[in-house]
């Protein structure tokens, strides 16, 4: 018998639920300390995850969750980078 295959499950900064990784949006800091969005989830670098859900964009940039996820400022552009990124989905 074949053992089922274990999905991987991550927790949305913003609303704290935990879903499959597959669903969520990841945003990464690389080791030279840049931001970015990852939408394969294979880039190098320290992970954070949100639901592509435009309420928990606006509770981790009021709660700052992504500047005390990446221990580093998070500029405007990548709010505005991950707000694009949900219109499109």
């Amino acid at each position: 018998m074949n053992k089922p295959k274990k999905v991987p499950v991550r927790q949305c900064l913003g609303c704290r639920e935990h879903k499959p990784k597959k669903e969520l949006i990841r945003v990464v800091r690389s080791p030279e300390g840049e931001l970015s969005l990852d939408a394969r989830g294979k880039k190098p670098g320290r992970g954070a995850y949100l639901c592509p859900d435009p309420a928990c964009l606006q509770k981790i940039r009021k709660s700052r969750a992504l500047e005390r996820a990446f221990e580093c400022p998070v500029p405007d552009e990548v709010y505005d980078a991950l707000s694009r990124e949900m219109e499109e989905i």
